[in-house]
């Protein structure tokens, strides 16, 4: 029984090793609203990798091997590949086109790629980015609780408890 516990381990974790990405987890925008939401997509989606590249692929309505383009063949981490796809959706521009832009300017951050894909900071459209963001940071992976919101499912009646 011990060891047949032991060797599951084992493989369990030989399967996590080899599937292992090599991402930073820390998000660079130059707005600490929208980097904050950004490392939270990044710890979510290292917990099931496979997971939040089916969620993109649904949500963006683009192919497995175009998210496995950006994540392993660009070195991006999941919220870059995800603000690539959310910017190339705003800005009605291919996904290829802002995957450039973010080779040129990953250091330069998401504020100077979304300004350069013409999303203006402080503009609507950026705060619509920042939100878009802070939803997918909200919502997690599907199956698990929560509209992408933040607002809950919206059933209560707002009188809390009484005492």
């Amino acid at each position: 029984m011990k060891i047949k516990m032991i060797a599951t381990m084992l493989i369990t974790f030989s399967v996590m090793l080899s599937t292992a990405q090599n991402f930073s987890l820390q998000a660079k925008s130059g707005d600490v609203e929208l980097d904050a939401s950004l490392n939270d997509i990044n710890v979510k989606a290292k917990l099931d990798l496979p997971l939040f590249k089916k969620d993109l692929a649904v949500e963006f309505n683009i192919g497995e091997p175009k998210i496995d383009k950006l994540i392993v063949d660009m070195k991006m981490s999941p919220a870059d590949a995800y603000m690539t796809l959310q910017v190339a959706n705003m800005t009605k521009k291919e996904p290829d086109v802002v995957a450039q832009s973010y080779s040129v300017n990953k250091d330069k951050g998401w504020g100077v790629i979304a300004k350069e894909m013409g999303i203006k900071p402080g503009s609507p459209e950026f705060h619509a980015l920042k939100g878009k963001a802070k939803g997918k940071k909200d919502k997690g992976n599907k199956g698990e609780s929560g509209n992408g919101n933040g607002n809950g499912n919206g059933k209560g009646n707002g009188k809390g408890k009484k005492k």
